[in-house]
């Protein structure tokens, strides 16, 4: 990469999710390679169970939505795959944190599998719902786009000779695989269903860092969450204060609350020593 007027041709660094992430498919990949050699039988359920198969998620399979992303059909395709997860992913997760790429990625994962599963119910392109899908391309990719997005000013080394900025590289790679999903849809070319897992991987990556609160979606949710429930605790206070009320009317006696349920005593009160600021309950 290019970093201000300078060159290098240094790596980035291994951080920590990116490289729990390829040590995981390194580690599926070659689990699975040792039980094609020996136990064929094995490998064929393992893969059954695990892969990408729109049918079988919408019968309740749903961890397939992330475990195709563990599995690769060779060599070559996991390579290429963790190559560009640490080439793009470490500096997300050196800007993001280790949480939020890991949410950032799963999330991409999980839009590329919910695009899959879209587009095989309409058989474009000859896809069904039985069609399997496996490797972690659609994970992949959103990360390449977000890194295209966020840092499209900067130079890589296209074929380590060609520089080319950033922006420019994920258009070309989201152009290619456009037309080769056009292409595969076409009569008589074979299944497209790879392309479209790609293609949902971009988007889902566009859709994230373009309308993702900055702090990531658990962190909103968890921000949602005790909002409403303070806003539960609040509500519970006014009405019991309300109830307070009422009942000490009913005894002849006057006591009052103010609109967040907090207790007004009485004006003659300040002259007992708490200088007349009002006692509140604590939530």
């Amino acid at each position: 990469m290019y970093r201000g007027r300078t060159l290098t041709l240094s790596f980035p660094p291994f951080t920590r999710a990116v490289k729990w992430l390829v040590l995981t498919n390194a580690a599926v990949f070659l689990v699975m390679a040792l039980l094609g050699a020996f136990a064929g039988n094995l490998a064929s359920v393992v893969e059954y169970v695990f892969s990408l198969v729109p049918d079988r998620v919408l019968h309740g399979w749903i961890w397939q939505m992330i475990t195709y992303s563990f599995l690769h059909a060779g060599i070559l395709h996991i390579l290429f795959n963790m190559l560009g997860l640490w080439w793009f992913g470490s500096p997300l997760e050196m800007d993001w944190g280790k949480n939020k790429f890991l949410e950032f990625y799963g999330f991409c994962v999980m839009g590329a599998a919910l695009t899959t599963i879209a587009v095989s119910y309409t058989g474009v392109g000859g896809i069904t719902p039985q069609t399997g899908t496996i490797g972690a391309s659609g994970g992949v990719l959103g990360v390449l786009m977000a890194f295209g997005m966020l840092y499209g000013d900067r130079e890589i080394l296209l074929y380590f000779v060609l520089p080319i900025k950033a922006k420019y590289f994920v258009a070309g790679i989201a152009f290619f695989e456009l037309i080769n999903a056009i292409e595969a849809a076409r009569p008589g070319h074979g299944q497209g269903i790879a392309y479209v897992c790609h293609l949902g991987g971009l988007l889902f990556g566009f859709l994230y860092v373009k309308f993702v609160p900055r702090r990531g979606l658990m962190f909103q949710a968890s921000e949602n969450y005790f909002n409403l429930r303070n806003s539960y605790y609040r509500w519970k206070r006014r009405r019991a204060a309300k109830k307070f009320e009422v009942y000490m009317r009913q005894h002849d006696q006057e006591v009052h609350f103010d609109e967040h349920g907090n207790y007004i005593p009485p004006e003659d009160d300040s002259r007992k020593g708490n200088g007349g600021s009002k006692s509140g309950w604590v939530n």
